[in-house]
């Protein structure tokens, strides 16, 4: 399973990218799964089972433990990892596990280039994203914004949330290098302020949100 990123944040935290190759039964043989591990794993179907054991294997990679922590979630479905008090966040797509890992609220998200992302966009974007787009780039800048609000999504951890009204992403110049932007939450009596990284990896595009710092009442 070949590690094709590990990058560290500036400050604290950590993610992680994996192309999967194994079989299921050899990512199994690489985990001791918890009871109630064994229970969630078979429940699901095709391509989610190696997507699912694939980002464990790496959580546990990046951990730089020597006993794996099993995954846990709570009622809202974020996960956790048993005796750490760091966050964590997983994803996947297409062959893909990714993984993050701080001290604060982080979110990750990994997408596969679509061009059906463009009959979507006014769902997800507000005026003044749809606005700052340059359109030599249109592509980029929908799946980094869809990724962006995906990522900060899950950091925040519960539900609820409208990604056009309450996650915005503030103008960026893109960079097909990869690179930083900065995003906000605001719902009610919850605001959160975030640092947004994002690479692109072959046809993939993966972002990471780090919350700054967060508050709710």
């Amino acid at each position: 399973m070949p590690l094709l990123l590990k990058q560290r944040l500036p400050g604290e935290g950590l993610f992680g990218l994996w192309q999967i190759l194994e079989s299921e039964d050899e990512l199994l043989g690489d985990l001791d799964l918890t009871v109630e591990e064994k229970a969630r794993f078979d429940t699901l179907n095709g391509r989610k089972r190696t997507e699912w054991l694939a980002a464990r294997k790496l959580l546990h990679i990046l951990s730089e433990r020597k006993l794996r922590g099993s995954v846990i979630k709570d009622e809202y479905g974020k996960p956790f990892l048993a005796g750490s008090s760091w966050d964590i966040s997983i994803s996947h797509s297409h062959g893909l596990a990714a993984v993050a890992a701080a001290p604060t609220p982080i979110g990750i998200d990994v997408q596969k280039l679509t061009p059906n992302i463009t009959r979507i966009a006014e769902r997800y974007l507000s005026p003044g994203e749809m606005a700052a787009i340059r359109y030599r780039h249109r592509l980029d800048y929908l799946h980094i914004y869809w990724c962006a609000k995906e990522a900060m999504y899950k950091a925040y951890g519960k539900k609820g949330l409208s990604f056009r009204l309450h996650l915005q992403v503030h103008p960026f110049t893109f960079n097909p290098r990869g690179g930083h932007a900065e995003g906000r939450l605001e719902k009610e009596t919850h605001s959160m302020a975030f640092d947004l990284y994002y690479v692109t990896i072959g046809s993939h595009y993966l972002v990471v949100a780090r919350s700054r710092n967060h508050t709710s009442g």
